[in-house]
């Protein structure tokens, strides 16, 4: 009873896994079924991916498979975002009826793959989705918006600061020693170095975002 127990217990877990880590579209041409999607899932923006690419056919069984060789002989490939388009170029997998194209995505959003030509004497004309570029957050660890959202607010408080300091200075409830106006002139230099050091880091902030 143990053993069966934990073996549906592995189960569950391998397909959990598969389903998430397998998120490829798949169409039909006649009698061949073409699967694409890309090799790193989340795709992210800027890191070197693959489209890859699984062509098959019925087996000589019912319920089997065969994985189709040279089918991008006859058969053009573009990878498509928005108005653009792009040829790419197909390398064989070693295991027969899987192939792969090596391709860095530079922009988040949704990518087309378009099929053009024929596979064995059947013509196919498709365009297959793949899984959306997301942007490098997904793999950010610290999460950059937290750190600058913490940066943004630690330069509001002083210039909060700051502006209460003049505003004490000006009303007269923040006094100077009564040895001159040189007291005031340097509390009036201070606060104006302080308020140079905040541009500053204002500055860096916009700089490294």
């Amino acid at each position: 009873m143990k053993v069966v127990i934990f073996g549906l217990i592995a189960l569950l877990i391998s397909f959990g896994m598969a389903t998430q880590s397998y998120a490829h579209t798949t169409v039909e041409v006649e009698k061949y079924k073409i699967e694409a999607g890309w090799s790193i899932e989340p795709p992210v923006v800027g890191i070197r991916n693959s489209v890859v690419f699984k062509i098959i056919e019925p087996g000589e069984r019912e319920g089997t498979y065969t994985g189709i060789t040279s089918a991008f002989q006859n058969l053009e490939s573009n990878i498509m975002y928005g108005g653009a388009s792009k040829s790419i170029e197909i390398n064989s997998d070693p295991k027969p009826g899987y192939y792969f194209s090596p391709i860095i995505p530079t922009k988040t959003g949704s990518y087309l793959v378009d099929l053009q030509g024929e596979i064995r004497g059947v013509v196919v004309d498709v365009q297959i989705p793949v899984e959306d570029v997301e942007s490098t957050s997904v793999l950010d660890f610290p999460p950059k918006a937290s750190e600058g959202s913490a940066d943004v607010s630690a330069l509001k408080n002083a210039i909060s600061s700051l502006q209460q300091d003049v505003s004490k200075l000006k009303s007269g409830e923040t006094t100077t020693p009564s040895n001159g106006g040189a007291a005031y002139d340097f509390a009036i230099f201070g606060l104006s170095i302080a308020a140079a050091a905040i541009i500053l880091a204002i500055i860096s902030l916009i700089k490294r975002k």
